[in-house]
């Protein structure tokens, strides 16, 4: 008989979330146990398949005893930590981080997580000043090839498209952050032109923007003609056929063509990224 190794089992960490006692394993983050007790919580440079970055703030939690809020997406829990996911403390934060983050760029195809959390904390980023008088927005969209469009006035600075483009997943490391303070942006080395880069079009950093800062050719060109239609799109999941490694495909199908790929980020051969043929190479399926 074969013996299945399982790993070392992790002892249980008690603490109080918002008034509920729970139990997760130790090293667990304050997310994760929110989530494992069905506490919605929002998210926005976090991702299951990347490392935490503590930029965005909104997944920000209040603890007893700590001056500050803290984010749930990298705090570990401690035994008897006493957590408050919907105090007013937080609410009033995480609508203003997202009222700053409107007022600044473009959020109206942020993902529909993304709408729905800030309509539910009835945000308003008129707020903050007017939006046409912030230079992020005044920037047109980068169209430098046929397989992907960097649209910068959507882009938040979550970091998740390095993050995918480096350590977590390609280990290209095309793009890294330039400038700094309100002049902070993403950007190629030596601000090159993307076919010039080191970027070898695997399109993780697609995969993972949660703004629409980053989108496929061909969703870029349906919007302009006014075609793309995500509601009438159907979704079929399938196994790539380029290899043998049996990453897992999502099929984005409008009408009778693919409009574009995406992959589970739980998958468990991929976590979620894929390769240039995974990810693009699909339009020999619509003829």
């Amino acid at each position: 008989m074969n013996e299945v190794s399982v790993g070392e089992p992790h002892p249980l960490v008690e603490l109080t979330i918002d008034g509920n006692s729970v139990k997760v394993p130790e090293g667990s983050t304050i997310l994760s146990a929110c989530r494992k007790e069905g506490i919605d919580t929002p998210t926005l440079c976090w991702a299951s398949n990347l490392t935490p970055a503590n930029v965005c703030r909104v997944c920000v939690v209040e603890v007893e005893g700590s001056r500050v809020l803290v984010p749930s997406c990298s705090r570990s829990v401690e035994s008897g930590m006493v957590v408050s996911t919907d105090s007013e403390r937080v609410r009033t934060s995480r609508r203003m981080v997202y009222e700053l983050l409107a007022s600044s760029v473009e959020m109206d195809r942020a993902d529909a997580s993304v709408r729905d959390w800030m309509e539910y904390y009835g945000v308003r980023p008129e707020r903050m000043g007017r939006r046409d008088e912030i230079a992020t927005v005044a920037q047109s969209p980068k169209v430098q090839d046929d397989l992907y469009v960097r649209d910068y006035e959507r882009c938040i600075l979550c970091y998740k498209c390095v993050q995918a483009c480096g350590d977590d997943a390609q280990h290209t490391y095309a793009i890294a952050t330039a400038g700094r303070g309100f002049s902070a942006h993403v950007s190629t080395e030596s601000d090159v032109a993307l076919p010039d880069s080191a970027c070898v079009y695997c399109g993780n950093c697609i995969g993972v923007c949660p703004t629409g800062a980053l989108v496929f050719r061909t969703e870029f060109d349906m919007r302009v003609d006014g075609t793309w239609d995500e509601d009438s799109q159907e979704v079929t999941t399938t196994v790539c056929a380029f290899c043998g490694v049996g990453c897992n495909l999502e099929l984005h199908v409008q009408g009778d063509a693919i409009v574009k790929v995406t992959s589970p980020a739980d998958h468990s051969v991929a976590n979620g990224h894929l390769c240039i043929k995974g990810r693009f190479g699909w339009q020999h399926a619509s003829g």
